[in-house]
């Protein structure tokens, strides 16, 4: 068996020419641009009769069963969503290699044992809520649509009205939820969104483990007052309050070999160049492969940015505003995907993922499994990320023969 990499091109092709922006790819779940996307993969896997499922949120599920097993469903696929201005390759790359996956299948003459499952995970990057992995928090029953209400767009639109809004109906009596009893495992390909496969010249990296992550807002207010007129003795100046906490922050994790600490949004009110900053909101993105770590961290930013608010005479508030465990990949299919890649003489490592995946998030309930594949330069994010097609081609085949020597095994 093999992959048809032109397919692969012209699917690649065609979806990254479907962008609201004319820099990078932009596709943000539930807009017009991922509408159009999901009705070209469900037509595709309408064409496999495939039994394909949508729940309440938007993830879409699709059975490949041709020869009517019985089996457990093991499952294989990504996201296709992006984060503004973000690049071709990330999620999209495991959704549509998966999706070849099943073409092949379909194609061949070889029997499969065990059916599969295509998945496609909503609102992965949580570009449009703030919170990462909606879909598959979701799925797994981490994430309830009453918890929608309290998750807003920047307009302030809840996700439990926007959702629906962009035409999804809640329907959690029928939502298909992962159990064990019907689930075998999940094998997620992704590119790595680092440097390092590329750097030490590598083809693959079998993931071992996949960082946690804490996500908190910190909301720091001050008094709004008149830029020329107000003493800097007098002042309660928020924006200056949370210029020195975020310059503290990555003192809290130089000690530590895996920790990363980010600042990546800020919000300053009234904004204006001639008044004091009232209020200051900035988000806090803490992640170590030991949750251990995640936790302490996070209390020591609290400690942190409640010692500077007193110093600078104003007050703050911290709040969790998303959350995922660090998890470790099984390793009985961390073993079953080195004897392909050992197999077919793939230069390979195995490696942790700094960036959190709806991997995580099954993982408590079925075995996982991640592949990944270089990033050039170690970009993602961004407009400039790119991965080889060989390097593509590479990853879809070891996901295929990874699938079918689990195939073969049952």
């Amino acid at each position: 068996m093999k992959i048809n990499l032109d397919r692969l091109e012209n699917d690649f092709n065609y979806i990254n020419s479907i962008s609201s922006t004319s820099i990078g790819c932009t596709r943000l779940s539930y807009s017009k641009e991922d509408k159009k996307v999901r009705e070209y993969i469900i037509k595709e896997l309408e064409m496999l009769n495939a039994q394909i499922s949508i729940d309440s949120v938007g993830n879409i599920r699709a059975k490949f069963n041709p020869n009517k097993s019985d089996s457990k469903y093991l499952m294989i696929g990504s996201h296709i969503d992006t984060v503004y201005q973000g690049g071709k390759f990330d999620g999209l790359t495991g959704t549509l290699c998966s999706l070849e996956v099943l073409r092949v299948f379909n194609e061949s003459k070889e029997k499969l044992n065990i059916p599969l499952e295509f998945v496609i995970f909503a609102e992965e990057e949580g570009s449009n809520f703030g919170v990462t992995m909606l879909g598959s928090k979701y799925m797994t029953n981490k994430l309830t649509l009453n918890d929608l209400k309290n998750l807003f767009t920047k307009d302030k639109v809840s996700a439990y009205d926007y959702i629906q809004q962009m035409g999804f109906e809640f329907h959690p009596e029928i939502d298909n939820f992962i159990d064990k009893e019907e689930s075998l495992a999940m094998i997620e390909l992704h590119v790595e969104q680092g440097g390092i496969l590329d750097k030490k010249k590598m083809s693959v990296g079998i993931v071992e483990s996949i960082v946690g992550m804490n996500t908190l807002e910190v909301a720091v207010k001050g008094v709004s007052n008149h830029a020329g007129t107000t003493p800097m003795d007098y002042r309660k100046d928020s924006l200056l309050a949370s210029a020195e906490m975020i310059r503290s922050m990555p003192s809290l994790v130089e000690d530590l070999a895996n920790a990363v600490i980010t600042v990546g949004k800020i919000d300053v009110k009234p904004n204006s160049s001639n008044v004091i900053a009232e209020e200051t909101i900035f988000s806090v993105d803490i992640r170590d492969v030991k949750q251990d770590n995640i936790e302490r961290i996070s209390d020591h930013v609290n400690e942190l940015c409640e010692r500077i608010a007193k110093e600078k005479n104003v007050e703050v508030k911290i709040k969790l505003i998303g959350s995922s465990k660090s998890v470790k990949m099984d390793q009985d299919l961390i073993g079953i995907i080195e004897e392909e890649v050992l197999l077919n003489d793939i230069n390979y490592i195995r490696i942790n993922s700094g960036a959190v995946h709806d991997n995580a998030m099954l993982n408590d309930i079925i075995p996982t499994a991640m592949i990944f594949i270089p990033s050039i330069d170690g970009i993602s994010h961004s407009p400039y990320e790119h991965t080889k097609m060989e390097d593509v081609l590479i990853g879809a085949e070891i996901l295929l023969n990874t699938v079918n020597r689990i195939n073969r095994r049952n």
